[in-house]
């Protein structure tokens, strides 16, 4: 016979065990009632223990023992406590049953109790939905959103579980724990929502790093993922996170309306600032791209992990103006207060900041995250930046939603949990995640009517959402379907969703000044229609330049200089051509004559030229516009070298004359020189400056060429401001090989002059009387080139000194040579007013053809004079010689050898005064004679 150890059976089987344990057999001796009984229920109840352990671990996700301070874990705790409550009861019931089935006698009154007591718990475990969340709560950095975004999806599993038409009596019911923000922590999260029961059909996350990790993982659960605030632009790849979608736009949709702005305020030049995280990484190169794409320059970029101090510091380095910041809200604390320190804020920058911070991120939480500034200076390095923001709040307040609230209602509804939750919504405290709290509350929403799609979907076929596995792919499309196919109209506003997974919505562009935050427009960026409000206000009344503004600033001539020398250019020329009708008037004159006035013509034609070239100098670009300037650059190369080889070619002319009258042999010296020959010499020098110039405008003209300086420092003190200073100069490709030619040629001129004139200092001719004069001229001009063009070279750079240098040269030059030739003429002229015999003489260039060979015959007398004159100077060293050595001859020889010696002088001296005879007897009279040696 069998015994039957109940302790080893289970309840029901030993209920249908008799003593002898033989089924189907009552047992002939009954244990006492009360002692089965009292036995049979401490071990339920030890089964009830197990059975409440096991509901909290379905609530219990994960155990948090660090209890946050703030005040928003009421609602979870409240929630998730009602939650628990629910299964402790259904978990009573189930003992009160069992008990009642044990205390019962009848059998089958016990196996109906059993069915009634297993459909009431089956029924109780199919009528409800569940989901997971993932709230980014109470972490140390990064976006910790859930703490208004969690209390929002409470507010909407409300809305949708009092809706009688959604889910077809299902409950819809979130089972959450606190991410941090942190990837590792969520992943954590996620797999103990996935690994203990019930069957979760769906996820909410927030935060991009999160959400990145969740929805790439949670594809191996066929598992759909909807992210109510993540923005990164990583998660819009549908070959990486298949079953993604978000209720919050991504982060590139910030993009195209930061390009925009840029556009309509002329902004191309900006710098990024980012922390080193994949969402902003990924914005940056969709920035980039933009950036590119629209020809605007990303000056730097710089990045930073934890502290922004040396980021910032390079911004300013860079000169950076317009600045794209791209980072959480604790890192963006930390970032405006090393704004503050290092000054990179007011009237000359522009910040870019993200536009989900809350409306008084820039204040809150200093002290607690260590922030070493004060609100008012956050307050004051935070005016007049710009954000973006995608619009979460439906911007028609008055437009009633799918959940028949409008958003002012909701925002009614959410304020009230938060002021319960100890948030000082009056003065305007809120949380983090008060922005994004809409979507949120929308995300419940479009999981509410994907399920209610599906469960549709599905009992055309028999299934339900309770037949859903991690492996059943079927209904997962089903879920897919459905949520991609979602289109209503929420609180923050039409909810649809993109291909990709990624919101459709449109952009807000928002000002900070006078610490509230002003809405300024809207951009569409599928349409690409920006609606501008004209709100904006800028720090010191005018928008803020891209870059430091260089101003390019043409140094000209002084204009009081440049009026000087042009006031003396104009007189000398003004002079010259006096000087010229004076030579015209009294050519005929003796004086005027006998100093070539061909020549003297053209030297004062040359002088013009000068003047011409040097009032050309001081043309610059404040007077010819760019395009005209190697024009200008021309004129004063071909005025110059003209002007010179005029006036310096007539002085040569004359001093060469000299030269070869004093060179040449008598008879052709005594030729008459033709006036014809001196312009051909001048013309000569005019050739070869023509074919010179020719060929350099020809080759290599000359061009405007700019020299650039360094940036100076305002004069205004305007920041924004710096002058860069331009200098115009005319210049060719090979400038150097071009000027080595006209310097080489021009300085053998000089050179050769100043020898023919030195040679004839001493010279003077009759038939020219001034070459003294030109001689000194040409000393003048050698001197005064030879001192301008090295010191030209140097100071070419600064074009006051330059011009003043050049051209007081030139001036000086004509001056001093029109004084030189021609005031010794004008006071002779003024002297002797009238000359006789001058109106009897021909108008040529030379002197008349008495006067000539009267001058001819003087000279031969001289010659013949000088000859004489040798040969007894000769005969006297001859004879002093001999008188030198009769001297030490004998002393008997000394009274005869004086005797001749005094012979001979007394011959010589005979011959001299025969000479002196003869020249006073010849045919020259005495103002002749004086005339003569006035030219010897």
């Amino acid at each position: 016979m069998r015994t039957a150890n109940n302790d080893s059976m289970s309840p029901l089987r030993a209920m249908t065990l008799g003593a002898g344990g033989q089924p189907g057999h009552r047992a002939r001796h009954n244990p006492p009632t009360k002692y089965f009984a009292k036995h049979t229920l401490i071990r339920l109840y030890l089964h009830s223990l197990y059975i409440m352990r096991h509901a909290l671990e379905q609530t219990r996700i994960l155990p948090n023992f660090n209890f946050p301070k703030h005040p928003l874990v009421k609602l979870k705790v409240h929630r998730t406590t009602v939650f628990k409550i629910r299964l402790l009861v259904k978990a009573l019931v189930e003992v009160i049953s069992k008990c009642t089935v044990i205390a019962t006698r009848k059998l089958w009154v016990r196996v109906l109790l059993l069915i009634c007591f297993g459909t009431f718990c089956e029924a109780k475990r199919d009528d409800d939905l569940h989901i997971g969340g993932i709230f980014p709560m109470e972490g140390e950095g990064g976006w910790q959103g859930g703490q208004a975004c969690m209390p929002a999806a409470e507010l909407a599993l409300a809305d949708v579980n009092a809706r009688s038409d959604l889910l077809s009596g299902f409950k819809l019911l979130l089972h959450s724990n606190d991410s941090k923000c942190e990837p590792g922590l969520g992943a954590s999260v996620m797999y103990n929502l996935l690994y203990n029961p019930p069957q979760k059909l769906l996820l909410l996350a927030g935060c991009s790093t999160v959400c990145t990790t969740v929805a790439e993982a949670a594809k191996m659960w066929n598992l759909m993922v909807l992210c109510y605030g993540a923005s990164s632009p990583a998660l819009s790849d549908r070959a990486r996170f298949p079953t993604l979608f978000r209720t919050h736009p991504s982060a590139t949709v910030h993009n195209p309306t930061r390009i925009k702005l840029m556009q309509k305020f002329g902004w191309s030049r900006i710098a990024i600032l980012q922390q080193a995280e994949e969402v902003f990484i990924s914005t940056v190169e969709d920035l980039e791209a933009h950036c590119k794409k629209t020809g605007i320059e990303i000056v730097t970029r710089q990045s930073f992990l934890s502290d922004p101090s040396d980021a910032v510091r390079n911004l300013r380095r860079q000169d950076a103006r317009v600045i794209v910041g791209l980072f959480y809200v604790v890192a963006a604390r930390r970032v405006l207060c090393e704004v503050y320190k290092h000054k990179l804020y007011g009237k000359s920058y522009v910040w870019f900041f993200i536009g989900w911070y809350e409306d008084n991120w820039f204040e809150t939480n200093l002290e607690r995250e260590g922030i070493e500034c004060t609100a008012e200076q956050m307050r004051e390095a935070a005016e007049g930046h710009l954000t973006t923001e995608a619009l979460m709040w439906n911007q028609n307040s008055n437009q009633t939603t799918i959940s028949g609230m409008t958003s002012e209602d909701f925002r009614f509804r959410l304020n009230e949990a938060l002021r319960e939750a100890g948030y000082d919504i009056a003065r305007e405290k809120f949380p983090e995640g008060y922005q994004e709290a809409p979507l949120a509350y929308d995300a419940v929403w479009a999981v509410a009517l994907a399920f209610n799609k599906t469960m549709e979907k599905l009992e055309k076929s028999g299934l339900s959402l309770k037949n859903f596995t991690y492996t059943n792919k079927k209904i997962a499309d089903d879920i897919y379907e459905a949520i991609n196919s979602t289109s209503f109209l929420g609180v923050s506003g039409l909810v649809a969703f993109s291909s990709q997974g990624d919101r459709i919505a449109l952009t807000q562009i928002e000002q900070l000044y006078d610490n509230h935050y002003v809405k300024l427009g809207y951009y569409d960026t599928q349409a690409d229609n920006l609606t501008w409000l004209e709100r904006e206000r800028w720090v010191g009344g005018k928008v803020p330049p891209d870059r430091t503004v260089v101003v390019n600033e043409l140094r000209t001539v002084s204009l009081p200089l440049f009026a000087c020398m042009t006031a003396l250019c104009i007189a000398g020329i003004l002079a010259a051509v006096a000087l010229i009708v004076f030579n015209i008037m009294h050519r005929h004159r003796r004086v005027i004559q006998w100093s070539h006035p061909a020549c003297n013509t053209v030297m004062l034609c040359g002088c013009c030229v000068c003047f011409g070239s040097a009032i050309a100098l001081g043309v610059d670009g404040r007077w010819v516009q760019p395009q005209h300037f190697s024009g200008l650059c021309a004129a004063r190369a071909w005025l110059l070298a003209m002007g010179f080889s005029m006036a310096y070619g007539a002085m040569f002319t004359k001093v060469w004359r000299v030269h070869r009258h004093t060179t040449k042999p008598k008879a052709e010296s005594k030729k008459r020189m033709h006036g014809w020959k001196l312009y051909t010499m001048v013309g000569g020098l005019l050739i070869v400056d023509v074919a010179i110039l020719t060929a350099w405008q020809i080759r290599d003209p000359l061009q405007r060429r700019v020299e650039v300086f360094s940036l100076e420092a305002p004069r205004h003190n305007d920041d924004d401001v710096h002058i860069r200073p331009e200098l115009e100069h005319c210049e060719s490709e090979h400038n150097a090989v071009w000027l080595g030619v006209m310097y080489g040629y021009k300085g053998l001129v000089l050179v050769f002059g100043l020898f023919l004139a030195y040679e004839t200092r001493s010279v003077k001719v009759r038939s020219i009387n001034d070459s003294r004069y030109v001689g000194m001229s040409i000393y003048n001009v050698v001197v005064l080139c030879l001192i301008t063009a090295p010191v030209t070279l140097v100071i070419a750079s600064q074009q006051d000194a330059a011009f003043a240098f050049v051209s007081l040269a030139i001036v000086f030059c004509c001056f001093l040579s029109m004084a030189l030739i021609f005031i010794p003429k004008v006071i002779e002229v003024i002297r002797h007013p009238t000359e006789r015999a001058e109106s009897s003489r021909g108008s040529g260039s030379g002197s008349a053809p008495a006067d000539e060979e009267h001058y001819r015959e003087l000279v031969k007398e001289n010659e013949e004079l000088q000859k004489l004159i040798a040969q007894k100077e000769e005969r006297i060293r001859v004879l002093k010689q001999k008188l030198a050595e009769r001297e030490a001859a004998a002393a008997d020889g000394v009274t005869q050898g004086t005797g001749g010696v005094i012979a001979d002088l007394a011959t010589a001296t005979s011959d001299y005064g025969t000479s002196t005879n003869y020249t006073r007897s010849s045919r020259a009279s005495v103002s002749d004679l004086d005339f003569s040696e006035s030219y010897l």
